[in-house]
């Protein structure tokens, strides 16, 4: 292979094996997996296994199909049965919670619970959830102007910052956000002071990477670009005087220039922890 050839993908199974329903140790075999190029998993997903007869139709299928198994299943027998199946087949199988549990474990000096699906529990945090969700919703683009005072932050931006994903985003972690658009003409200041308890932050974007974002969004709907919407002038403006009432507000903001909205939603959070630690007299 000369040097400047492309390296053909590498593909391998990787069998996930959860007792729950699986979002999490798919969420950690996506991000480590991340880490590698040129390598292309091809996912087998075992949910809710619980008994014995799950299990050897599991075992099944990773034979048929050898590659890494990932586990995350706490019953103690199915866990044994899985890892001497395993080793039958001479296949390597992680827990893949393993090293975070046992080290939380020694530190609290706690035993691990050993109930199935726990984090997914209908408990208060779910409930918290579900609310926010419901929240972002409401308050999304401006609407539901009297509750916006119950916000624990609201987003102000012009069209495209991705106000309303990073909401959403937000209400999964359980931060109640609502959203006000800056659209010419239209200054929301007032409805703004009149909110003494939600963090308001403001959004920053770069006017190339805003145009590039707009296009692609008239050309999904199938419009025109010949407006103000992505005209060079008339966005730098637009983005000029959001920074100058982001400023004269004393408004903390965030450039969502090339962030994605998990990251943005991580710095919101950031900014959210630093005004309680400082509520609470605590450093931050």
């Amino acid at each position: 292979m000369s040097s400047g050839a492309v390296r053909p993908a590498t593909y391998f199974h990787v069998h996930l094996v959860s007792d729950s329903t699986g979002e999490t140790l798919n969420s950690m075999a996506k991000a480590v997996i991340a880490r590698f190029d040129g390598v292309i998993p091809i996912e087998h997903i075992y949910a809710l296994v619980r008994s014995e007869r799950q299990l050897e139709r599991v075992l099944e299928e990773i034979a048929a199909a050898p590659g890494v198994v990932l586990h995350t299943l706490v019953d103690r027998d199915l866990r044994t049965a899985l890892e001497e199946g395993c080793r039958q087949l001479d296949m390597p199988q992680i827990g893949a919670l393993d090293p975070l549990v046992g080290a939380l474990s020694r530190y609290l000096g706690t035993a691990i619970s050993s109930r199935v699906g726990a984090q997914h529990a209908l408990d208060h945090d779910y409930f918290n959830r579900i609310g926010a969700l419901d929240f972002a919703i409401a308050h999304d683009d401006g609407q539901g102007h009297g509750e916006l005072g119950q916000a624990d932050v609201i987003l102000v931006g012009v069209s495209r910052t991705s106000k309303t994903p990073t909401c959403i985003y937000l209400a999964n972690r359980g931060v109640r956000a609502g959203n006000i658009p800056l659209v010419p003409g239209h200054d929301p200041s007032e409805r703004l002071a009149a909110l003494n308890g939600p963090l308001v932050v403001g959004l920053l974007v770069s006017p190339d990477r805003l145009i590039q974002i707009r296009r692609n969004r008239l050309t999904g709907l199938g419009a025109g670009d010949d407006s103000d919407y992505v005209d060079l002038d008339a966005v730098r403006d637009e983005t000029i005087r959001a920074r100058r009432l982001f400023e004269r507000h004393g408004w903390p903001t965030i450039d969502v220039t090339r962030r994605s909205v998990e990251e943005t939603a991580a710095a919101v959070i950031n900014l959210l922890n630093d005004r309680r630690g400082r509520a609470m007299g605590t450093p931050t």
